[in-house]
């Protein structure tokens, strides 16, 4: 057992703070011995990062963005919260792993673990029928599930709703994959196809949960009931309370704190010193309106600086077969969040006034 511990605490990477912190459960998943958790535990932490990353992404322009700390605090015993960021984390990540697990296992990288053809040979519609190699997500699902779900330790209000939203994960992968057919006919005829299933790009399940991140719904608790702590009371007003909620839907318990200030305690940078948009170009509704957004509305000024940026130009193709390029300078104008009273260089452009919604 010691041994096993020590394997789990030598994954590097985003789930270090939290396997410090002793969260994960190894009977839970050491079917087989240490020897078959070495075999995930890379596309486990893989997982987990590229969730983390798709988080980034999605809440690049936005107060909360996603700090490294996202994925600790929301795990952390101590320092578990349940908001409505919280409930993405939890989403995002646990579909990251079962993502990489499920891709990894249709490429072979596992010796347990092959395509899905539980349907083979059946008729799926009209003119098609299963075969070909399915992705096996009901592997990716069920190998997540022994690890991300470990980290939740706690029996109380929080530790369902942590577990309720990795399983909207989960599901998110399951509902956006993608059905691939080839045709098969005399002459490229296409009277039949064979069909299977593929995982969809991540980005779009990362779109997909932040759709649910809008839509969370916030769960009303009997504070008097759960005051009464392990009681069957107190256990009876949680069962309630999840029996109206969806699978799909990410909840949470707690109203978000205010993102526009530095929170150390909480891992909440503030807004102050961050990057915004106001030009450039394909830049969507909600990116133009990111100055007012992140500074305006909290308080702060927006500050034209010219930044020098060096990238490759005058590209030309030689014979052969490469391509050569010159590093060329730019001055670029970026736009960032500053205090009212901070005095502006001379160098500095200073815009009072944000973007109206």
């Amino acid at each position: 057992m010691k041994r096993s511990t020590s394997l789990i605490l030598s994954i590097a990477g985003v789930f270090g703070a939290i396997l410090h912190a002793a969260a994960w459960s190894v009977n839970n998943f050491l079917m087989t011995g240490p020897k078959a958790y070495l075999t995930y535990s890379s596309s486990v932490a893989a997982g987990a990062h590229s969730g983390m990353e798709e988080c980034k992404f999605q809440f690049g322009w936005e107060r909360w963005n996603c700090p490294e700390s996202a994925l600790q605090l929301s795990t952390h015993n101590r320092l578990r919260s349940a908001t409505r960021e919280t409930s993405f984390v939890h989403a995002i990540s646990s579909a990251g792993v079962m993502y990489t697990l499920t891709r990894n296992c249709s490429m072979g990288d596992f010796e347990s673990c092959g395509c899905d053809d539980s349907r083979n040979g059946r008729v799926g519609g009209r003119g098609w029928v299963w075969g070909g190699c399915s992705d096996n997500v009901e592997f990716g699902e069920r190998i997540s599930k022994l690890f991300v779900d470990a980290l939740e330790t706690g029996h109380d209000t929080r530790a369902l709703i942590n577990l309720h939203n990795n399983e909207v994960g989960r599901l998110a992968v399951k509902a956006t994959m993608k059905r691939t057919c080839k045709c098969h006919g005399v002459s490229g005829s296409c009277s039949i196809q064979t069909c299977w299933l593929q995982l969809a790009e991540f980005r779009e399940i990362g779109n997909y949960l932040k759709i649910k991140y809008d839509q969370a719904h916030k769960l009303e608790m009997d504070k008097r009931r759960m005051r009464a702590g392990n009681s069957a009371d107190s256990r009876g007003a949680t069962a309630e309370t999840f029996h109206h909620v969806h699978a799909t839907e990410l909840v949470f318990l707690e109203d978000s704190p205010d993102y526009c200030t530095r929170n150390a305690s909480l891992g909440h940078h503030g807004t102050e010193g961050r990057e915004c948009l106001q030009t450039g170009k394909n830049l969507s509704q909600w990116e133009r309106r990111s100055c007012r957004r992140l500074c305006t509305e909290c308080g702060l000024r927006v500050e034209e600086r010219k930044t020098e940026v060096v990238a490759s130009c005058n590209c030309k193709f030689h014979w052969c077969c490469t391509v050569r390029c010159e590093q060329c300078r730019q001055l670029v104008a970026k736009h960032f969040c500053t205090r009212r009273d901070t005095a502006a260089p001379n160098h500095v452009k200073q815009r009072n006034k944000g973007h109206k919604r």
